[in-house]
């Protein structure tokens, strides 16, 4: 039915678009006579037959239904419960048909533009929520995180813009909330639960205002073109679902918005929820006025064809009631106010005029007083101070303004205590009078942030005894017992903290960047004693070790908990930056703390501490440190390898440390003999580490020694093997899916790269380079292009299943362990040239001529003396030919046949000849001191010369070269060693700076 009554539209619209009438057309037309016909309203289920159909309805003049309409229809439908073979009501499916239905949302929003006047006019809060929640989900913003945790200036474009557009609809939400709204009659049970849905989601908006400010706060810094999801951007995410947003062109192939559209629009919204906020902080007027200024500013700056979705008007209202309520405006019309002209006369001191001016007030009523609230109250307070110096009591309107104070008028009046008080020349009468004035603030203010801001404050703690201090704040505390700041967390969406008071932030914040362990755990009292909630979670950057999770959090003291949380992730960050004096510190009190009462966190704890102590030591030598560690951390690494405490969470990563350093310092006989053999079954980097210790000490010796190069080799390649997974067809027919990573490995391939990352010692990795080259040359089976490595006899030569070997996992490896090898010492010969042959071998000639150089530089003081046999030897030499020819670079060719112990006439020959060369030939005619050489290259410039009529300029040098009297062949063969060594020398530094 569907499918006909789909075919029947289309025969419609073919007739109407091309004014062809078939028969039942015009019997049609004949029975309705000359009567108009209403067009059908196109049903929903229509465009997921069609999924070109929705493009083209949306772009007619007037679509029917219109796109907030097809947005209700798709997302009501996708949102419809399910109901399983139990006749039980089941979540809606995700689906085809579902996902399909989403996206078709998605679409009718973008091609709105998603202009949030339009969507909030044609759509409800719940339909708008789950719409924008769709939007975030296909523009892959992290799930789970906090919008206010992003870096927005890293995510891609489009990813930024649905987070922006989130937290935009957030607060305009919650600010249209606050108008009153027409009463909706009682009855329909829909209505009441459409109802209670918005008011939910009207509850977890308000609980995360402050995030969502945040963000858009946040969003104003970013200077960069924003991009926002299209019909075309959203059709590519739907073919290619896998592929995170930002890495196809979806994300700058989306509508451009400039960051002066964006911006106007975030300050325009910003200030409605700050001026919604001034009616409990009247600083929020002041922001207000402040985002309404820049979107003014910003409007006149934009072309008015540009995309923003403001009200006008509105915004004029704003603006005049925000300088109505902060007695500010614009620079232009200030002296057109009363403000305006009481603020210019006490800036240039007109006192009598000044006197005038407030005589007027009196009479005309226009209460400038008032006006200058905040300019009175500053007054007060520097009153106040003053008689406080003098000895005297503060004035009743200064007690009075303590009544109702706010953080910025009791960071004014430390400020102005501070300033008024010289510390070198104040008597001690000035400054108990000051103390007494600090005790009174703190017994007066009813805020118990506000007495934090007060007794944490530097001043006081200078003037107050510590006996002082300890008696006001129990006080204090005494006094704030009964206050009850805990808050239900949030119904849903995010894992938002419930908003609490402002000086339970300002601990928050002062706990998140405090790294001395007493004062952390004096902040977690003040916290504790505000409120009882898991502070440990406050930063979702804090963490610990999963292995450690249970063990911490089954302690039952809360503020224990907290305090041995935060010591360990704190610990553990200060090590991840190196910053380990710190780290140090924080690991000796969370010790203290733990030894108390658990043995097993104690451990935990010793633990960590020897990581710490290895990795501080394994940094310091990468910088260049040759201080061998102490035997007593020698010591301590044994002690952990040996040990056998069960029940105990341990972390592989210590034993992987561990036995890096053991190998890093030569601690080969200790992993060779002394290893408990049960510890090197059940550890697989305490058997690598035996092996390569092993290894590393038969090298010398004979080949029947090389047993444990043999057993090394065997676990190398069970843990550069793949396993094939297979499945069974319908029809019983076995067909391979997929190779995957052995599981036969003592480890995983990544875990073995990493630990080999750790090691640095050259012998074990030159170890391991030559048993990769020797690994990486059987799978290849290329014997004329085979890397070269030291120690390569040592390996077997033949591999018992190939098929099992992960081929592209060996040239990876061994390409990283060169890299790795190269990073740690830039000047080893030996793993320059293998780095050069596997450039060589993949055909990346230019970098291949580069490693090859660098190691003739590294061992000839940049080619000042003669490179060691050994190093440039024939094979060598005759890969930089090729490199060469490769390049085009024939008259280099020339010049290195003549490096070869032979030299390779035919091949020289043959480059001469080349007509199409890219390199400066005649800058290199003076390095050929091969006679014959030069006679063959003279010989086919003259014929050329006839030919072509060539520059005579070339054919000189030619001669010139070729007539000096060193390169005689009579001279005694001192001599011509000589000249050859000098135009060797010459030729590879011009190489050198040629190629590097």
């Amino acid at each position: 039915t569907l499918l006909s009554n789909r075919q029947r539209n289309n025969r419609k619209r073919r007739i109407k678009e091309d004014g062809i009438m078939d028969a039942e057309a015009v019997d049609r037309v004949a029975v309705s006579g000359s009567r108009p016909t209403t067009p059908p309203q196109t049903s929903w289920f229509e465009f997921l037959l069609d999924e070109m159909l929705l493009e083209i309805h949306l772009q007619k003049s007037h679509p029917d239904p219109v796109p907030v309409q097809l947005i209700i229809q798709f997302l009501e439908q996708a949102s419809k419960p399910s109901v399983n073979e139990q006749n039980q009501v089941q979540p809606p499916a995700d689906n085809c048909k579902n996902r399909t239905l989403k996206l078709l949302a998605l679409k009718a929003a973008a091609h709105l533009k998603w202009d949030l006047d339009v969507l909030e006019k044609g759509l409800t809060i719940p339909v708008l929520n789950m719409l924008l929640n769709e939007l975030l989900c296909v523009s892959k913003v992290p799930p789970g995180v906090k919008h206010v945790d992003l870096d927005l200036s890293t995510l891609p474009p489009t990813t930024t813009m649905a987070v922006i557009i989130y937290n935009r609809w957030a607060i305009r939400t919650i600010v249209l909330s606050s108008f009153p709204e027409k009463q909706t009659k009682p009855g329909l049970n829909v209505v009441q639960q459409e109802k209670e849905l918005t008011e939910n989601i009207l509850s977890v908006l308000k609980e995360q205002a402050t995030d969502s400010i945040m963000v858009l706060e946040g969003a104003l810094g970013l200077k960069k073109d924003f991009y926002i999801h299209t019909m075309r951007t959203l059709d590519l995410l739907a073919a290619d679902p896998s592929t995170a947003n930002g890495e196809t062109e979806s994300s700058t192939a989306g509508l451009k918005i400039s960051a002066d559209e964006l911006h106007c629009q975030v300050h325009y919204d910003l200030g409605g929820i700050f001026f919604q906020q001034g009616c409990s902080d009247q600083l929020a007027y002041k922001k207000a006025r402040e985002h309404f200024k820049h979107t003014r500013e910003l409007l006149l700056k934009l072309d008015s064809t540009l995309r923003v979705h403001l009200d006008e008007k509105r915004l004029a209202g704003y603006w005049n009631a925000c300088k109505a309520l902060t007695g500010a405006s614009d620079p232009s019309d200030t002296l057109f106010n009363p403000y305006g002209q009481i603020n210019c006369l006490i800036k240039t001191h007109n006192y009598p005029a000044l006197v005038e001016a407030f005589i007027k007030d009196n009479v005309s009523l226009i209460h400038l007083v008032g006006e200058l609230e905040e300019v009175s109250h500053k007054l007060c307070v520097c009153n106040a101070v003053r008689d406080t110096l003098q000895g005297e009591i503060p004035s009743v309107r200064f007690l009075q303004l303590l009544h109702k104070p706010n953080k910025y008028l009791v960071e004014f009046m430390l400020e102005v205590c501070t300033r008024s008080l010289d510390k070198d020349c104040s008597s001690e009468t000035t400054k108990r009078n000051i103390s007494i004035f600090l005790k009174t603030l703190c017994e007066r203010l009813a805020e118990p942030h506000l007495v934090f801001m007060v007794t944490t404050h530097k001043l006081f703690t200078e003037l107050l005894t510590e006996e002082q201090r300890k008696l006001l704040v129990d006080q204090v505390r005494k006094r704030s017992a009964n206050i009850n700041l805990s808050v239900k967390p949030l119904p849903s969406f995010y894992d938002i903290p419930a908003t609490a008071s402002i000086n339970i932030g300002q601990l928050e914040q002062q706990l998140i960047l405090c790294l001395d362990a007493r004062r952390i755990r004096q902040i977690l009292i003040e916290l504790h004693s505000m409120a009882e909630r898991p502070f440990w979670r406050i930063n979702s950057k804090w963490e610990v070790p999963s292995d450690y999770i249970n063990v911490i959090l089954s302690i039952k003291d809360n503020l224990t908990k907290d305090l041995v949380y935060i010591l360990m992730a704190k610990g553990l960050h200060c090590i991840a930056i190196k910053d380990f004096t710190h780290a140090r510190q924080l690991f000796s009190a969370c010790l203290e703390l733990v030894t108390e009462f658990s043995p097993k966190l104690r451990q935990v704890m010793l633990n960590e501490m020897l990581l710490l102590e290895v990795r501080a030591h394994e940094s310091a030598a990468a910088e260049g440190s040759n201080v061998k560690p102490q035997s007593d951390l020698v010591s301590r690494v044994r002690g952990y390898l040996e040990m056998r405490i069960h029940d105990l969470p341990l972390r592989q990563i210590v034993g992987e440390e561990c036995v890096a350093f053991m190998l890093n310092w030569r601690e080969n006989e200790y992993l060779t003999l002394q290893v408990p053999q049960q510890l090197v079954m059940n550890n697989p980097y305490i058997k690598l580490g035996q092996l390569l210790a092993s290894t590393c000490k038969e090298l010398p010796g004979p080949k029947e020694s090389r047993r444990t190069a043999k057993e090394l080799w065997e676990v190398v390649v069970q843990i550069c093997s793949v396993s094939n997974q297979h499945k069974r067809n319908s029809d019983g027919r076995v067909s391979l899916i997929k190779q995957r990573e052995s599981n036969m490995g003592i480890l995983q391939r990544s875990r073995f790269i990493t630990f080999v990352k750790k090691l640095r010692e050259p012998l074990v990795l030159t170890t391991l380079i030559s048993l990769f080259v020797r690994f990486h040359s059987i799978v290849r089976d290329d014997i004329v292009n085979e890397v070269t490595a030291e120690h390569l006899a040592i390996w077997p030569s033949t591999l018992a299943n190939m098929q099992a070997v992960d081929v592209e996992a060996v040239a990876v490896t061994v390409k990283e362990i060169v890299t790795h090898a190269l990073t740690l010492n830039p000047n080893n010969q030996s793993w320059l040239i293998t780095q050069a042959d596997i450039y060589f071998v993949t055909n990346l000639y230019s970098a291949a001529l580069h490693f090859y150089l660098q190691a003739g530089v590294v061992c000839s003081d940049f080619f000042t003396k003669a490179v060691a046999p050994d190093i440039y030897n024939d094979q060598v030499l005759k890969r930089m030919i090729k490199c060469c020819s490769m390049l085009n670079c024939h008259t280099q060719v020339a010049v290195l046949c003549q490096f070869l112990r032979e030299v390779d006439y035919m091949t020289a020959f043959k480059a001469l000849q080349e007509q199409n060369s890219h390199d400066a030939m005649d800058s290199f005619y003076d390095y050929i001191w091969d006679v014959t050489i030069l006679e063959y290259l003279t010989c086919i410039c003259l014929r050329t010369a006839f030919r072509v009529l060539l520059n005579n300029n070339q054919i000189t040098l030619q001669i010139k070269a070729i007539g000096q009297t060193e390169l005689n062949a009579s001279n005694p063969e001192e001599v011509l060693q000589l000249a050859a060594q000098k135009r060797k020398k010459k030729f590879l530094q011009a190489m050198a700076k040629l190629y590097f």
